[in-house]
């Protein structure tokens, strides 16, 4: 198995108030391509500062972490910049569309950024826009879509660069029960298309979707699976 994220020993304190506070601790982690790995943990756990670090939105205090080749703790921001948008799709509870523009649009934007062809956005926004099934959708604004859609619009925007991949933050959270197992699905068939996705949850029935599952607690991590606890 190829592994394409290989963190060591990651610490991460935050300074409040004059007081430091250690969120992540140790934290060991190896991810190989075309896992579906779900990262569990309550409010609090640390699981967003994990999510956030795995996305190069944020630095480890200490440790060692390696996204496909890159070493990503030394980086500065503009560097940071260009990992993210090469390596890392986001996909967020919310959505994160852009309301003004058409889910062609807002598809098209990574692309746009990444400097490819007024020709080649076309033909790739077209093509991941069919993948999750929006081809009818297409000229519709993020207000004339369902939860459902608009979550699909922004999955097929954190795909169209074809990232190393796929960062999901309770990517069902905002979405009704039916709606939300509708988009699981779709993971679940990304992950058969061997995508590389990294799931964060609270919710231990979403989280056994994935392949694997760590469970984060007072930023630490432990590997599990649903419904027990192993090792």
């Amino acid at each position: 198995m190829e592994k394409i994220l290989d963190m060591q020993d990651i610490v991460k304190i935050y300074n409040l108030g004059g007081e430091e506070q250690t969120v992540l601790n140790n934290v060991n982690l190896q991810i190989n391509r075309g896992e579906f790995l779900s990262v569990l943990g309550p409010s609090g756990s640390g699981k967003t500062t994990l999510m956030n670090i795995i996305g190069c939105l944020d630095v480890p205090t200490s440790g060692r972490y390696i996204l496909n080749g890159n070493e990503v703790e030394d980086l500065d921001e503009s560097e940071l910049s260009f990992i993210r948008n090469k390596e890392i799709g986001f996909i967020f509870q919310l959505f994160q569309l852009l309301p003004r523009l058409s889910s062609f649009e807002n598809v098209e934007l990574p692309l746009i950024y990444a400097g490819y062809s007024p020709k080649v956005r076309k033909q790739k926004t077209l093509e991941i826009l069919e993948r999750v099934g929006l081809t009818d959708k297409i000229k519709n604004k993020p207000n004339q879509l369902s939860g459902g859609q608009q979550q699909r619009v922004a999955i097929a925007r954190a795909m169209v660069t074809e990232p190393t991949i796929l960062l999901a933050d309770e990517p069902t959270g905002a979405l009704d029960q039916r709606t939300g197992v509708q988009i699981m699905d779709l993971f679940s068939e990304l992950h058969a298309e061997n995508k590389t996705i990294v799931m964060i949850t609270h919710d231990e029935k979403i989280a056994s979707r994935g392949s694997r599952i760590v469970k984060i607690l007072d930023g630490q991590l432990s590997e599990g699976s649903y419904g027990m606890e192993v090792g």
